[in-house]
């Protein structure tokens, strides 16, 4: 059978009853209004929100040592949601080794949350990245879900207090991390 014409097709789409037509027209307008509006109601839970409490979190890190939020109260930290297979993060982590070599006489603390990877492919990028904070592995993504995270990179600056006082969604540049800095340590 012969491929129809666009006036054959005319013809057919014709035939069909106007609800299949209205129907298939109007149905991915709704779906991209559902979309949007899960992705518009489904925010930064209210523990994660800038102005509010960190969520607290108690994981292991790639060796097996508990990483607290709460053993580093008093101290600035950056929580950093990460992963190896992310081209951004390769990019961040050396702004954020330099930030906390930068700043170790303020007491800038980083913790790295592994997102959706590997512990081995974790382990051998922090390696290669010469990262020297603990990274933890987040399971079952409790801790990426109390913070709303969208995909890595993410971050969040935590004041001394246990107050989110900065987030960042995507990459973090030098510009980026020193403005959010300037906040989170209080100082130019």
């Amino acid at each position: 059978m012969a491929a129809a014409t666009p006036a054959q097709a005319r013809v057919e789409l014709r035939r069909l009853p106007r609800a299949y037509l209205v129907g298939a027209a109007l149905l991915p307008l709704i779906l991209l209004t559902v979309l949007g509006l899960s992705l518009a109601t489904r925010g930064t839970p209210a523990g994660a929100q800038v102005g509010g409490q960190a969520p607290a979190f108690a994981l292991s890190d790639l060796d097996g040592r508990p990483v607290r939020l709460s053993d580093l109260r008093g101290r600035p930290v950056i929580v950093n949601f990460w992963a190896s297979w992310c081209g951004p993060c390769v990019r961040e982590f050396p702004v954020l080794r330099k930030a906390l070599s930068d700043h170790a006489a303020d007491g800038l603390a980083v913790v790295g949350i592994v997102f959706h990877d590997r512990s081995e492919n974790a382990r051998d990028f922090m390696t290669q990245m010469q990262a020297a904070w603990p990274a933890a592995m987040d399971p079952n993504d409790d801790v990426a879900q109390r913070y709303g995270i969208i995909g890595p990179p993410e971050s969040f600056f935590v004041d001394r207090n246990g107050n989110v006082v900065g987030h960042q969604i995507g990459e973090l540049t030098a510009r980026d991390l020193s403005a959010q800095l300037v906040t989170l340590l209080g100082k130019e």
